[in-house]
């Protein structure tokens, strides 16, 4: 476990420029939790602009449909394949973030593309479920539809389901560890490779030790975050459900996971929930150690077009797919 951890507010200067650029360029800006949900869409999606430029290129891109299951009580779920040149066999199913309530494939493209650059393989983004109109655990059983497809969506589609790695940011790490755990629970287990979970939400703890010290930001602040929440799942208490708040998983449940990359914002209210898993995994067996980005605000990730530390992370996470396939 990282031991004794020093939060610090300290941006890096190449955090505090683009921080700083931002509100210039901007002006005062709404924030979206606040407003109607297509209203606070269109703002992030707007907002998400400005990271989806220089697009690196692939090999190709299509639409896949994920048919809707019965059994799960999902709808069709449309996806974005994103094949970048000189692939490998194998793929990576992406989880994009967004509050459980905002964002898309598109929102999310550039980071995708570049992800499958670096790991050398195909990347899917599913469009899953938004909340409040759709809350837990729509959102969820979208992506446990989603990887139960994969076998014959790549027969149809043509590319290789496994070596499967599963991915996903903020409220996607959410998903994406939920989804493996819901499956080991259905007695189903995923064979995937591995999983990168960047930043992650896996509690409802609004009185961490990083929620209190990053309540106000800069970035996602406490309220936001709790507003996601009650978006996700309305007035009931999830906290001990490992499904929504997937901390919580036995200790059975976290030795039959794949091997882990997980990666935090180290200026980001969620960071204690990084901090929480990886004492979790430890307490059962696991080597997993948690890789902090000092001095980058929550979303980072998503910044790779202007903030070098974004850069390095998907590397990062890059090479732990090809050391793992």
């Amino acid at each position: 476990m990282t031991d004794q951890l020093t939060f610090s507010a300290e941006l890096a200067p190449e955090m505090a420029a683009l921080i700083e650029r931002m509100a210039r360029e901007d002006g005062p800006q709404p924030d979206p939790t606040t407003l109607p949900p297509d209203e606070g869409r269109a703002l992030a999606a707007a907002g998400n602009r400005r990271w989806n430029v220089a697009l690196p290129e692939m090999a190709y891109g299509q639409a896949i449909v994920v048919p809707a299951d019965a059994a799960l009580d999902t709808p069709a779920i449309r996806c974005r394949l994103h094949v970048p040149f000189e692939a490998r066999q194998g793929l990576i199913l992406f989880v994009h973030g967004g509050g459980f309530s905002f964002c898309s494939p598109e929102t999310h493209e550039r980071c995708a593309r570049l992800l499958a650059a670096e790991a050398g393989l195909p990347v899917l983004l599913p469009d899953y479920r938004l909340a409040p109109e759709d809350p837990h655990p729509a959102g969820l059983t979208d992506i446990v539809a989603t990887l139960r497809a994969l076998p014959a969506l790549a027969d149809k589609e043509g590319f290789a389901p496994a070596p499967l790695f599963l991915a996903g940011d903020s409220a996607g790490a959410n998903l994406a560890f939920a989804a493996l755990l819901h499956e080991i629970r259905a007695g189903r287990p995923v064979a995937a490779a591995g999983a990168l979970l960047f930043y992650g939400n896996y509690d409802a703890d609004f009185d961490s030790p990083s929620f209190r010290f990053f309540a106000d930001g800069p970035g996602l602040t406490r309220a936001k975050m709790q507003r996601y929440w009650r978006f996700y799942v309305g007035d009931r208490d999830m906290r001990g459900d490992a499904l929504a708040c997937p901390v919580f998983a036995t200790e059975d449940e976290l030795a039959a996971l794949p091997p882990l990359h997980l990666m935090a914002a180290g200026i980001d209210p969620l960071l204690s929930d990084t901090l929480a898993l990886e004492h979790r995994l430890a307490a059962a067996g696991r080597s997993e150690r948690a890789e902090i980005v000092p001095g980058v605000v929550h979303g980072f990730l998503q910044m790779t077009n202007e903030l070098p530390q974004a850069r390095e992370a998907i590397q990062q996470a890059g090479r732990f797919v090809r050391d793992h396939s």
